[in-house]
């Protein structure tokens, strides 16, 4: 009888693998591999897929079409002599669906029309981007061990970059805060990028820790640790571009993920309805009750959120593209009693509720009026709102700190707020080239903002913990007294900014750009000016040096704007950077030796903690070097590792000196990719880092001196 099973079971799977390669006799693959800088097709190029003994051609029409290739994750390489290799990884080859890949080769160093380069060829050997460059498709996003697709966790690995420890998605680059990055997704400027910000009402440094944007949902990133050119701005830090999936033009596609958090679904396809026009649709809840019963944190309050994003893509012309994007992402966190009473140690009496929003939209009409012209136009609106609730529970404890029972009194409601945040945009921008050797990039870029802040403290609430300088004689608590924090305040001003950068090449191997921009800040009615330049020298087609001098003009908090009384108005941050490299590329490998310092004045600062008064006037520096080697994935391996060392200080007016609050003197990260076969993936990372700043905490026995 059991072997009867045993034989039917062998009959039955026999028969399902079958039927599975049958159903998979329609799948496929096709490969268009263009020229980077023309567009044109590129026929001959030699296409390596991994797992397969077969060596592949592109026809005159530069295309490779791949049938039945294997079911699973698949890995190519595309060669042509003059140009760079690039490689295709972790391409995803679905039962009985047509995929489609593009793939632009760039030519080599010096043997090209570098005005084409500066404004088609990829991010990182653009030479409008000389230092601090990199770029991640959404492969390598995907396949970072602990990202979890998340792109913010995959930049963490670069040099000089945290995120907090993993804990946080959002990052801070050499330093700096996670508000000082330049966030652009699609062109369309975005501020508010992380869920579950920290749990204050005063901006937490750490940021979010979760993107808003759901795993293979970002297909390109293009990231700039500092020295970014003038076409970028109104932050200090570094650059980000995300370029979100465009839809699959041959069929329908959908993916997901479901887990103890929640549920992830991704659909992209053509609209038959629409001539030349296709859909991508990512859609994630996320719900953390599951997880913190399981793992015993109940304490830690119920997070949720979710992501809805729609990007429309129709090509109306050969000359004219036009794309939509739409992203609503709500979030809600709440910590009642019955949280507060399952903290066993008392760590936390902090009781929230927070509802938050963060909804885009936007428009991007591109049009090449010729080759060495483009012109893009994009209008967006961003909103943000808050709705928050703060209370707090009082715990019975003895001279120990322990808790006596579990009889808690508590205020839900010591304070609340509503706050939204407004922006309406638009940015035009040209890129034109007048010669073979020189070219310009301009634009202007306006933003009407509307700001609404109501906070109100119902009762006096006391802060057992403070900054050094802030206790009062003989007093060593502070009273938030509610005059102190309530507010009711709308404001709104219009931002302006204007730019140009002009290109030029000099003796086949000297590259310079330099570079203006112009900041109006509508609030306080200020205009500034900041110079750049960088520049470029290629040794040979594998070694070059590179360096950057800017000024960068920084925007205060919009939050923190519209939280002053109006007699106090705040400036602009500035700061200075200079930065040298030396970079080697090939192949697939690249090493790169930087070394930077940034010069700050002017940086907000907050008198004393716990109010909303802020005010300009401290300064403070930052100095490091960077080391990185890379090998993008071919083959069997790929991987990375890099070694930073930095130092960033704040000065506070009377000479003394703070680190930054992200500062860490040494950074070590280590990446390693293996491919053992088509469906098999194996990666690992490790990261070490030190120096962030603590505090020593003097505890004072007798807090109220016997009253």
């Amino acid at each position: 009888m059991l072997l009867a099973l045993n034989k039917r079971a062998v009959i039955f799977i026999v028969f399902f693998v079958s039927f599975l390669n049958l159903f998979a006799q329609n799948s496929q693959l096709l490969i268009k591999v263009k020229n980077g800088v023309t567009g044109e097709a590129l026929d001959r190029a030699q296409i390596t897929v991994y797992g397969l003994s077969d060596l592949f051609f592109t026809d005159t029409l530069g295309e490779l079409v791949i049938s039945n290739p294997p079911i699973g994750f698949l890995d190519f390489l595309v060669e042509k002599s003059g140009f760079q290799l690039e490689v295709k990884n972790h391409i995803p080859i679905i039962p009985n669906k047509a995929l489609e890949q593009e793939v632009l080769l760039q030519p080599l160093g010096n043997k090209i029309d570098w005005l084409q380069i500066s404004t088609k060829s990829s991010f990182e050997n653009n030479p409008n981007n000389p230092v601090s460059a990199y770029s991640f498709n959404r492969e390598e996003i995907n396949i970072n061990p602990g990202a979890q697709g998340d792109i913010f966790r995959a930049i963490s690995m670069l040099p000089g970059v945290s995120s907090s420890g993993g804990v946080y998605s959002a990052i801070s680059v050499r330093g700096q805060g996670v508000r000082d990055n330049v966030y652009m997704v699609d062109d369309i400027p975005l501020t508010e990028v992380g869920h579950l910000e920290g749990n204050s009402f005063f901006n937490d440094p750490n940021g979010g820790r979760f993107s808003i944007f759901a795993p293979r949902v970002v297909d390109r990133a293009d990231f700039q640790a500092g020295g970014f050119g003038s076409q970028y701005g109104r932050r200090s830090a570094s650059y980000l571009g995300l370029y979100l999936k465009e839809g699959n033009r041959k069929n329908f596609i959908t993916d997901g993920q479901f887990d103890l958090l929640g549920i992830n679904v991704n659909i992209d396809g053509p609209i038959k309805s629409l001539k030349n026009t296709t859909i991508f649709l990512s859609m994630r809840y996320q719900n953390f009750i599951g997880l913190v019963n399981v793992i015993g944190l109940k304490d830690i309050g119920l997070p949720r959120y979710a992501d809805f994003i729609l990007k429309t893509t129709t090509q109306l012309s050969n000359q004219w593209k036009l794309s939509s994007l739409v992203i609503v992402a709500p979030e809600r966190y709440t910590r009642d009693i019955n949280h507060v009473k399952a903290d066993k140690n008392l760590n936390l009496v902090y009781m929230p509720d927070f509802k938050r929003n963060k909804m885009v939209v936007g428009v991007n009409l591109k049009k090449q009026i010729k080759p060495g012209f483009n012109f893009t136009q994009v209008i967006y609106h961003n909103l943000y709102t808050s709705d928050i609730t703060v209370g707090k529970a009082y715990p019975r404890t003895d001279s120990l700190g322990k808790r006596i029972n579990n009889d808690f009194s508590f205020n839900p409601n010591i304070q609340e707020q509503v706050y939204s945040e407004s922006k309406t945009g638009y940015r035009t921008f040209i890129q034109r080239n007048f010669s073979k050797k020189t070219g310009m990039v301009l634009g202007i870029e306006s933003e009407y903002i509307q700001l609404k802040n109501n906070r109100i403290q119902h009762v006096n609430d006391t802060q057992y913990i403070y900054y050094r300088g802030q206790n009062f004689p003989g007093q060593n608590y502070l009273i938030l007294l509610p005059e102190y924090v309530n507010i009711e305040s709308n404001k709104q001003a219009w931002n302006h900014s204007a730019y140009i950068n002009f290109n030029t090449h000099l003796f086949q191997r000297l590259t310079l750009n330099f570079g203006l921009r112009y900041d109006y800040l509508g609030f306080n009615k200020q205009g500034l000016i900041a110079p750049r330049v960088n520049g470029k020298y290629e040794i040979n087609t594998s070694n070059s040096l590179g360096f950057a001098w800017g000024k960068y003009n920084q925007d205060p908090v919009l939050s923190e704007i519209v939280d002053q009384k109006e007699s106090n108005s705040l400036n602009f941050e500035e700061s200075e950077q200079f930065i040298l490299s030396y970079n080697f590329r090939w192949k697939s490998l690249r090493f790169s030796l930087e070394g930077w310092n940034k010069d700050f004045s002017e940086l907000v600062y907050k008198p004393q903690q716990g109010y909303p008064l802020v005010l300009n006037g401290e300064r403070g520096y930052g100095r490091g070097i960077d080391v990185y080697l890379s090998k993008k994935l071919s083959e069997k391996w790929g991987g990375q590792i890099s070694y930073s060392r930095m130092l960033s200080q704040r000065i506070m007016s009377d000479d003394t000196e703070y680190p930054f609050a992200f500062s860490q003197p040494h950074q070590f990260n280590f990446l390693l990719n293996y491919k053992f076969s088509s469906q098999l993936f194996f990666s690992v990372k490790y990261r070490y880092a030190t120096g962030k700043p603590s505090d020593e905490f003097i505890t004072h026995s007798n807090v109220f001196n016997d009253v």
